[in-house]
């Protein structure tokens, strides 16, 4: 799968159909107004570049959409994405700021050690 770069805005509607599963778009205008207080036609603009991007698939009849990207692709690609941008490609890098002066629990360091394990 491609890339899809997501904006805050996309990822309000994917949010909404990584949870609802296939929804008709009324019923994510709906839910988006409650939720964000998105107007029909914002979403609408939204939902059509979602769809133009490939990361949620247009179905008739009723304009039923379901998303195309999984959302741990799309924070895989986002993390991907930080690292390369902040930490020159390093992982280790992120950890490292991430846990920058941080005190952490014993239980937080074996399980961080676990997932070391796991990655060997």
């Amino acid at each position: 799968m491609p890339e899809v770069k997501l904006f805050d805005s996309e990822r309000k509607i994917m949010e909404c159909l990584w949870q609802g599963g296939e929804m008709s778009a009324k019923e994510l205008a709906e839910e988006l107004e409650k939720t964000v207080g998105w107007s029909k036609p914002t979403t609408y603009t939204v939902l059509r570049k979602c769809v133009a991007k490939g990361a949620v698939e247009r179905m008739e009849p009723g304009f039923r959409c379901r998303a195309l990207v999984s959302r741990a692709e799309v924070c895989r690609q986002e993390t991907d994405e930080l690292i390369r941008r902040n930490y020159g490609g390093s992982a280790d890098r992120l950890v490292a700021s991430l846990l920058g002066g941080k005190k952490l629990s014993a239980q937080e360091i074996e399980r961080m050690k676990k997932l070391i394990e796991e990655l060997e």
